[in-house]
């Protein structure tokens, strides 16, 4: 994988935060990592990749005003947890989101984004991988 693709700052993600299928309301998983692009679920379920799912992230008061936000993300990547075999890390790229939600997520990555806790994982980017 070139290394330029790799630009986007990463930050694995320190509050429990669920992803929800916003057209049958099923948990996908929750937020493990994030970064400005994308981000990285555990889910009990493989994901099929290069699809599209409409996603909604439940939110709390430290980062909104409102309850939970939707956007599309396609899934790029899924590969079974090294740790738990039962378990499935996803990668996702943001496809589409209202500018207004892009700047709550910002605040998910400031708040919430631990530094330097999973970058020295080899070919885990959301992205590219």
């Amino acid at each position: 994988m070139p290394l330029e693709k790799r630009r986007l700052a990463r930050r694995s993600f320190s509050y429990y935060m669920r992803v929800m299928n916003e057209v049958n309301g099923q948990l996908v998983g929750h937020l493990s990592d994030i970064s400005t692009g994308g981000f990285k679920l555990d889910s009990k379920d493989a994901i099929p990749t290069n699809k599209d799912f409409r996603l909604r992230i439940e939110l709390n008061n430290e980062v909104a005003e409102k309850a939970f936000m939707t956007f599309t993300a396609r899934s790029r990547w899924c590969a079974a947890d090294p740790l738990d075999p039962t378990a499935y890390s996803v990668g996702f790229q943001i496809v589409n989101m209202a500018p207004a939600d892009f700047e709550i997520f910002g605040r998910m990555f400031e708040k919430y984004g631990s530094q330097g806790a999973q970058n020295n994982k080899p070919n885990d980017n959301y992205l590219w991988r």
